[in-house]
């Protein structure tokens, strides 16, 4: 017995370049960028004093104050992109059997303001004025119990965690319990929202991101000479993932199919990438055999893309590990380039563009690609968007602790 075909039916998108999937989709393929000076807090005191917000946001005009109690900001991106996306799925729940549907919304890091403001209180007030909702703001798997509570599913429910990885192992995660038959549809994707002091503080510790204060919108330069860092962003995205049949049977429309995953892990270091992108050379391996698709198959690779010195040498020496010299004929693009990096939330956003691409055979461009280096030689798609046939992608998703994922989607074909 094969496998059961999995296709994506609904998108939904809160990100730094645009508050839903048209104006996400839109922003990347013009080029615009999602830096600026931040907002949310003084930042007199930091190394870095910029990031990638998202925009136009007043959450008092999606949720009451009573429901904002409850919410950390992660979890109302993941609620406004759920929202977005059984939307667009056109899916009319109330015909639908909601033991059948499951929730998997995974976040890097989770509550970090709730956590933040919360044992500010505790110290400077006492144990008696922390909220009651801290835990449940806090915890990571509470993004996904808010949209099974709110829609009423009772399939399978649950949170990925695993760095920049999160929202990619979720959807892999998801398409498998489709294919095992654990579910006929799942809600699946990532939310982050770390630009608070300590995420800041903490990724400047480590020497991550930029300190390119002086012109935020050219920080994020993946595969470029002159990268110093990736660029914080937050936001949030979900993909609904359908059983082909039962997509058939409601006459839904497809975005694209998705095919293939692989999981693997670097065995090496904390946050650095194993040598040569070893992890990752696995990861794409056990996708593409995952899709039984050859690497010639392959037009398009949405790359992780961060803009650290390390990620993207290593990610650029994998892909020519695993595609040999018909890695110069492929084209390569860093969504990470416009939007920061949204962490737990990054790889849904990423496959989001990736299948718009294999749908719409348009290539969003890698901005501010403009001093080559001599170790990232691959078509990274440098600032123009481009118009290519593209029948089959990946897309990679790598987190610290060594945690790797590629998704593999292909046009959708009967």
């Amino acid at each position: 017995m094969g496998k059961r075909r999995v296709v994506i039916t609904g998108m939904g998108v809160i990100s730094p370049v645009g508050n839903n999937v048209k104006e996400t989709w839109e922003a990347l393929l013009s080029g615009k960028n999602g830096a600026a000076p931040i907002t949310l807090f003084d930042t007199s005191d930091y190394e870095t004093k910029f990031a990638c917000e998202v925009k136009n946001y007043d959450p008092l005009e999606h949720f009451d104050r009573k429901e904002l109690r409850r919410l950390d900001r992660f979890s109302q991106f993941a609620i406004l992109a759920a929202e977005e996306a059984l939307n667009d799925s056109g899916m009319e729940l109330d015909k639908e059997d909601r033991d059948r549907i499951g929730v998997i919304v995974g976040s890097g890091i989770g509550g970090m303001l709730s956590f933040e403001d919360e044992h500010t209180k505790l110290v400077t007030r006492g144990p008696r004025r922390v909220s009651p909702f801290f835990i449940p703001n806090l915890i990571i798997d509470i993004a996904a119990g808010h949209i099974s509570i709110k829609y009423g599913l009772k399939g399978p429910n649950f949170a990925t965690v695993s760095a920049c990885a999160t929202a990619a192992h979720s959807i892999g995660t998801a398409m498998r319990t489709i294919q095992y038959g654990d579910a006929e549809v799942m809600i699946c994707g990532g939310a982050e929202a770390a630009i608070v002091p300590s995420g800041i503080a903490g990724f400047n510790a480590m020497k991550a991101i930029s300190t390119r204060n002086e012109d935020p919108q050219k920080a994020s330069r993946p595969f470029d000479a002159k990268r110093d860092g990736f660029v914080m962003g937050e936001g949030g995205g979900i993909l609904i993932l359908e059983e082909l049949e039962h997509a058939r049977a409601r006459g839904a429309k497809i975005y694209a199919e998705l095919v293939g995953v692989g999981f693997t892990a670097d065995a090496f270091h904390i946050t650095q990438p194993a040598p040569g992108g070893e992890g990752a050379i696995r990861a794409m391996k056990a996708a593409l055999k995952d899709a039984n698709l050859q690497p010639t198959d392959v037009q398009y690779i949405n790359a992780h893309g961060t803009s650290t010195y390390f990620n993207d040498k290593n990610e650029t020496e994998a892909i020519k590990s695993v595609f040999g010299d018909y890695a110069y004929e492929l084209v390569v693009s860093s969504t990470k380039s416009m939007t920061g990096h949204l962490l737990g939330a990054s790889g849904v956003l990423e496959l989001i563009a990736t299948s718009l691409t294999v749908q719409q055979n348009k290539v969003h461009p890698t901005v501010n690609y403009e001093f080559p280096d001599p170790a990232c030689d691959l078509n990274y798609v440098p600032n123009t968007p481009i118009e290519k046939e593209v029948n089959a992608a990946l897309s990679n998703s790598f987190g610290f602790g060594g945690h790797n994922v590629t998704l593999c989607v292909k046009k959708f074909m009967e």
